[in-house]
């Protein structure tokens, strides 16, 4: 062998990505994590585009009157805005892709229970998305995206389209959750008990007990309303017998368990971050666990405090008062846990740290808010707001967000095999950070002079505000426009990473990045516990 011949690189590593080749062999594969790049790659697009109409309506606000659109077309950017960030967005954004990507190779396994319903839930989502968008093109919707009847059966827009999309997707979410508890039943590694699994893993599990018993009652009632809208039944139109209360307690009674679709697995993102930048294993792991699926069964119990001036009964609305503020407790037990875990840890101020800070401050500032909304003499004020839009915002699109970003940061590594460059990252953060705070605060304080949500006009005393609300999604915009180029260079000229990077305990760092087509050369036993820095490795291997 000559010298050239001795230097010359071999075959490159045989990985996910590599394994097979081909247009269509990513569209009928069965591996969780091309699957799982493949919701990332729906999720981004959906995020486009509903920034791309929240920019639309930011600057349309810019002013008090009528600028850059008309009426209708304003009332359905905003609809359509809500319906492709919701559904199409936030609920897939963690569960779907890192849950698919990450949760076999947490748990010691191949693949999912089920590999080919979970292409199927994935095709589900497409074809959910492109009814739904289809919808808003050709005539689209102007409800808002909570579809309210008497309005949502009888507006001359055309609603079944959009409707019928969403029921889509919602198959899809319920075909995953029924996915993953499957698997995180019936497919851990040997030694890896329920008093072992990761906290994502525990976060998820309890996003999809919510994702199998709340989605099919949305099925449901966005059927009904399209079978109305185009058949003129009267199951929600007082004109024609019905009650428009029925629809409210049966949407709700999806829509708000569906917060927490987004939220636990935002939390389980956390755990997992927490951990590895802290260097220590997560303070209080049962009380964590526990709490995830403390919040899980709460949340069913909690729809009527968006009906507080419903008129339902004052007994009722104190009950419902009480049952959100429960959550509050939850949610309070899985900070301060986070924040025992920094306490004398060894922190490194690293791209998904800062997200990490920047989700407890989203969480606790609007989770005081959401306990206050929860207090029926408040809530009367400030309902249909816009404090309720930036309350919404802060503690689901600012939580969600920073978690997502957080995970996005955290398992480039391991999904690509690549690094992003770390201070880009770090202004983009900045950026991010920011940018949320000068967008929704002025929203607060809009709500509490009594600016009505979604009004296409606005007296001249709401100007300043709206004008600072619009200058803050613009920062806001630049900083996700620089984190997209930044990723996607990162991809084909970023530093190769390594195995773990981040040399964190996670059991998912104990194979290749990017992993194996089968995630492990060999069978994993598990030993210790996650994120345990304290002890000797955790995954000791078997030979097949």
């Amino acid at each position: 062998m000559n010298g050239a011949e001795a230097w010359a690189p071999g075959p490159p590593e045989r990985t996910y990505l590599n394994a097979r080749r081909g247009v269509v062999s990513w569209l009928t594969t069965r591996d969780h994590k091309r699957i799982g790049l493949m919701f990332l790659m729906g999720s981004l697009t959906a995020l486009l585009i509903g920034g791309a109409m929240a920019m639309a309506i930011r600057l349309e606000l810019l002013s008090p009157g009528p600028s850059v659109m008309d009426a209708l077309t304003y009332n359905r950017f905003f609809t359509l805005h809500g319906v492709v960030m919701i559904f199409l967005f936030m609920v897939p954004a963690i569960p779907s892709v890192f849950g698919n990507f990450l949760l076999p190779i947490m748990l010691g396994a191949k693949d999912v229970a089920f590999p080919r319903l979970n292409l199927a839930s994935f095709y589900l989502y497409l074809a959910g998305a492109a009814l739904a968008l289809w919808g808003m093109i050709h005539g689209g919707a102007d409800t808002g995206w909570t579809f309210y009847a008497p309005y949502s059966t009888t507006t001359p827009t055309q609603v079944a389209p959009i409707l019928l999309g969403v029921f889509t997707v919602g198959m899809s979410s319920i075909f995953t959750g029924l996915n993953f508890i499957v698997t995180i039943h019936t497919m851990r590694a040997p030694g890896l008990s329920w008093g072992r699994l990761p906290l994502f893993v525990w976060a998820v599990y309890g996003a999809s007990i919510i994702q199998v018993l709340a989605t099919p009652v949305l099925g449901l009632v966005l059927l009904l309303v399209a079978a109305e809208h185009t058949f003129g039944f009267g199951l929600f139109d007082p004109a024609r017998g019905g009650d428009p209360l029925l629809m409210q307690h049966l949407f709700w009674f999806y829509s708000h368990p569906t917060v927490y679709i987004q939220v636990l697995p935002a939390m389980g993102v956390i755990s997992e971050v927490v951990a590895c930048f802290s260097r220590r294993p997560v303070f209080g792991y049962r009380m964590v666990a526990a709490s995830s699926l403390g919040i899980a069964l709460v949340g069913f119990f909690v729809w009527g405090h968006h009906m507080f001036i419903a008129g339902q009964s004052t007994f009722d609305s104190g009950v419902f008062g009480v049952l959100s503020m429960m959550v509050g407790v939850f949610t309070a037990i899985k900070v301060f846990n986070w924040v025992g875990t920094l306490y004398r840890g060894a922190v490194s101020f690293t791209t998904p740290f800062a997200y990490l800070m920047g989700f407890l401050y989203f969480l606790v500032f609007g989770g005081m808010t959401g306990v206050a909304v929860a207090t029926v003499s408040l809530d009367v004020h400030w309902h249909d707001t816009y404090f309720v839009v930036a309350h919404f915002h802060f503690i689901m699109v600012g939580g969600v967000m920073m978690a997502f970003l957080a995970a996005l940061h955290y398992w480039f590594p391991k999904m690509f095999g690549r690094r992003y460059p770390e201070g880009w990252g770090l202004v983009s953060a900045v950026l991010i950070i920011l940018g949320f705070n000068a967008t929704f605060v002025p929203q607060f304080l809009l709500g509490n002079l009594g600016m009505p949500r979604r009004y296409y006009q606005y007296p001249e005393r709401f100007e300043a505000l709206n004008v600072a609300s619009s200058a803050g999604a613009t920062l806001l915009a630049f900083g996700f426009l620089l984190i997209l180029v930044y990723l996607l260079l990162s991809l084909r000229y970023g530093e190769k990473a390594g195995d773990n990077p981040w040399l964190s305990k996670g059991f998912e760092w104990n194979t290749r990045s990017p992993p194996p087509e089968h995630n492990f050369e060999r069978m994993p036993i598990i030993e210790g516990a996650p994120h345990d820095y304290g002890a000797p490795p955790e995954v000791a291997h078997a030979t097949r």
